[in-house]
């Protein structure tokens, strides 16, 4: 596929400032922020492509393969956010396998409509979430111990996000996170994500994802504990507090009633809590 940006990109509004947790924040180096949002530009211009109700499924993936092919490209500049991508690795050291797993995920976005189980959906997390965790790891040049936890820590963020927007994502694109195994276990069918308030097959079925979401987290407290960047500990330490506060939201709160968000306080609240685990923590 070949075409000007205006015909490629499908810009959904979406911006780091509207995410559920900091992207390159002022706890991130100062050296590495551009690098960080970098990589943030290209995964944001990933999902509006796999997010965009206009384009077939064939079409998204011409899409993505292009923002591929500029991104391992060293001489193609007609994808600024591919290209410019390419150069930060090439600065940085960092391997593009981050960045190339992301667009698998994309792509299973544009193609796969359901997901059979748990083990299903954390395949999926492997290439949609874990990849963003690696990269600032890859970044700030941290031990491997750091990666499973890290894995964990996104793999947890990436349901929470799925759980909030669980009845959005099913009116909007018809696209189901919840694995059909734990509907079914709970005596409730997909369409049942359409209503105005979860029944209460379906607020087992969110309670049973936030229990092996709260089992990710048991890992994903390792985190901070095992990074050596101070900055890096700090901003892992605070995106913990948030996802632990987000799972008590989800399971106070119905998600199919009222879209489950942090507040604010939630993160001023977090970032204190986080620069003080940052403090006390030990690196392992």
């Amino acid at each position: 596929m070949t075409g000007s940006m205006a015909e490629i990109a499908t810009p959904s509004g979406k911006s780091a400032a509207t995410e559920n947790f900091p992207v390159g924040s002022a706890l991130i180096r100062a050296d590495l922020r551009p690098h960080v949002h970098a990589f943030y530009r290209f995964a944001r211009m990933g999902d509006d492509i796999a997010d965009n109700a206009a384009l077939s499924p064939e079409d998204k993936v011409a899409r993505l393969d292009l923002m591929e092919a500029v991104l391992l490209d060293p001489v193609r500049e007609d994808i600024p956010q591919a290209a410019d991508l390419r150069r930060s690795l090439a600065a940085t050291n960092v391997s593009p396998v981050n960045s190339t797993d992301l667009l698998k995920a994309f792509r299973m976005d544009a193609t796969k409509q359901r997901y059979a189980s748990w083990d299903e959906l954390m395949t999926y997390c492997r290439y949609s979430a874990a990849p963003v965790g690696r990269q600032l790891l890859d970044l700030h040049g941290e031990p491997a111990a750091a990666r499973a936890p890290s894995d964990a820590l996104c793999a947890a963020l990436q349901v929470i996000n799925h759980l909030q927007d669980c009845g959005v994502d099913y009116l909007e694109m018809d696209r189901v996170y919840v694995p059909q195994d734990h509907l079914a276990a709970c005596g409730v069918v997909t369409e049942q994500l359409s209503a105005s308030a979860s029944v209460a097959g379906m607020r087992e079925t969110l309670d049973a994802l936030l229990d092996k979401t709260d089992a990710l987290m048991v890992e994903a407290r390792l985190l901070p504990g095992r990074l050596k960047d101070f900055r890096l500990r700090a901003e892992s330490a605070t995106i913990v507090r948030l996802a632990d506060k987000m799972i008590g939201q989800l399971r106070h709160n119905d998600p199919l009633a009222k879209r489950v968000k942090p507040t604010k306080l939630f993160f001023v609240t977090a970032m204190i809590e986080g620069v003080l685990w940052a403090l006390l923590a030990k690196k392992r």
